[in-house]
């Protein structure tokens, strides 16, 4: 299979080296490279526990890394300062999980906190841009709207609307079509695809929705038990998953989980330890097993 790339990579928004980020002694990223070129929209893939969301938690700050360097916007997190992480957390917006929406304001409220906190425009100015941004994502008639009035994919957009409050050069997604019906999830997509044409920011996605991340990349990372696997073109992705036959084992779990196959090396991997070891934990050679209870009669 060649190995042929279609998209010219831009410029790095962000560079991930070496990275590697432990808790409580285990390795959940081990060794992570990564460039995320501006103005295009890469796809952070791989399986639960695979190590994306933290990946992505690293690179927004929340996660200080044990070793390695991220450089985002020209500026290396690792050594920088304070004031400078300030600067560096205005230029991007995050959208998480659930909207992470405060329940006890309206919508437009919502988007208008970033503006307050940050910035020192007059009430009228942070009202018209709330209302800009509420457009973008087609919810300006529902600002005076709560949380719990609308639902899960207006949710969503509501939480993408306050991400874009401040005008980012980056936007982050976690798991944008989590909870979401297939219907609300293609919205949720092009709604992605239209903002990153129209803004020309960079965007990053973490997800294991496949149909999701084949409709919105322009490259794709695929991570696997906190090693980075594969990084390369939609293209190169799409002709992995539609190629037959034998492959090495490395392509071969990539082209698995894309297709979400059910047998396949990752199968194979999970069948590997027995299910006493799994249950018991794995006896060591020069260990003989032991009762958990010693007897205290003999039997006659």
């Amino acid at each position: 299979m060649t190995n042929s790339l279609s998209i010219h990579p831009s410029p790095a928004a962000i560079r991930v080296r070496g990275l590697v980020k432990r808790f409580e002694g285990k390795t959940v990223l081990d060794g992570i490279d990564l460039d995320i070129p501006t103005g295009q929209t890469t796809v952070i893939m791989g399986g639960s526990g695979s190590g994306k969301s933290t990946l992505l938690r690293c690179i927004i700050g929340s996660f200080p890394p044990e070793e390695g360097t991220i450089e985002f916007l020209g500026v290396d997190l690792t050594h920088a300062t304070e004031t400078q992480r300030n600067e560096i957390r205005k230029q991007f917006g995050v959208l998480f999980q659930s909207g992470a929406l405060f329940n006890s304001m309206t919508l437009a409220q919502n988007v208008a906190l970033p503006l307050e906190e940050h910035t020192s425009l007059p009430a009228e100015t942070v009202e018209i841009m709330v209302k800009i941004k509420l457009e973008l994502v087609g919810l300006r008639e529902h600002a005076d709207k709560f949380p719990s009035q609308v639902s899960g994919g207006m949710k969503k957009r509501a939480g993408l609307a306050r991400a874009l409050a401040l005008d980012p050069k980056v936007l982050f997604y976690d798991e944008p079509s989590a909870g979401l019906d297939p219907v609300t999830s293609a919205e949720i997509d092009q709604l992605i695809l239209s903002l990153t044409k129209q803004l020309g920011v960079t965007s990053v996605v973490v997800t294991h929705e496949m149909d999701s991340a084949f409709t919105i990349a322009d490259r794709m990372a695929m991570l696997d038990k906190g090693r980075m696997l594969k990084v390369d073109s939609r293209d190169y992705f799409d002709t992995l998953r539609k190629t037959e036959g034998e492959l090495p084992e490395t392509q071969a779990l990539i082209r698995q989980f894309l297709r979400g196959d059910a047998e396949g090396p990752i199968t194979q991997r999970k069948q590997g330890s027995s299910y006493e070891e799994d249950l018991l934990g794995k006896i060591g050679p020069s260990l003989t097993p032991r009762p958990s209870v010693q007897a205290t009669r003999v039997g006659r």
